[in-house]
């Protein structure tokens, strides 16, 4: 498999969630084996030379590539959640959305001063929300060593709010 057939696996939804909106769904990737193994073996083969300590996912879909990415590099997986969804003591960022603010959080204890951490998401739209998740990495005295994404939005500009870090996306849009 190559970039050009993974492409025929994310499904292009007209009009979804609302009218002018070009869904991406994904779906038909992770129900395809071949497909699901392709995005996690392209993103291992970025970051396994990379020192990485910890691999970190974004609610809910980052799930979906961080967890299969960090057991393929033999790395703890952590989860960043939305606002109430954790039980111990957590640090958190807010970003800015289209209309209004949220946050994420993650566990105080969840990075080490100096631990590499590579960031999984599965779109790279605005960049507000994996920048916020950087900001938690590095509030906690972690590196970013590289930001993971399934595909990128290209047209809305998310790697600006990015600079200075290494972006990876499988395809781009």
């Amino acid at each position: 498999m190559d970039v050009i057939e993974l492409r025929d696996y994310i499904v292009e939804v007209p009009d979804f969630p609302k009218p002018g909106i070009s869904f991406k769904d994904i779906t038909p990737v992770l129900k395809n084996p071949a497909a699901y193994r392709f995005v996690i073996d392209r993103m291992h083969d970025e970051y396994k030379d990379a020192g990485v300590d910890l691999v970190l996912g974004i609610e809910s879909r980052g799930f979906f590539f961080g967890a299969p990415l960090a057991l393929k590099l033999d790395r703890g997986f952590i989860p960043v959640r939305k606002p109430g969804k954790l039980p111990r003591e957590r640090i958190s960022a807010s970003y800015a959305l289209e209309y209004g603010v949220d946050a994420l959080e993650v566990h105080r204890d969840a990075i080490r001063d100096g631990q590499k951490v590579v960031l999984v998401d599965d779109v790279l739209a605005t960049g507000g929300t994996i920048a916020a998740c950087a900001q938690l990495v590095r509030k906690l005295g972690g590196e970013v060593v590289g930001i993971a994404f399934l595909m990128e939005l290209s047209f809305l500009n998310g790697r600006e709010k990015l600079e200075g870090e290494n972006v990876f996306t499988v395809v781009q849009y």
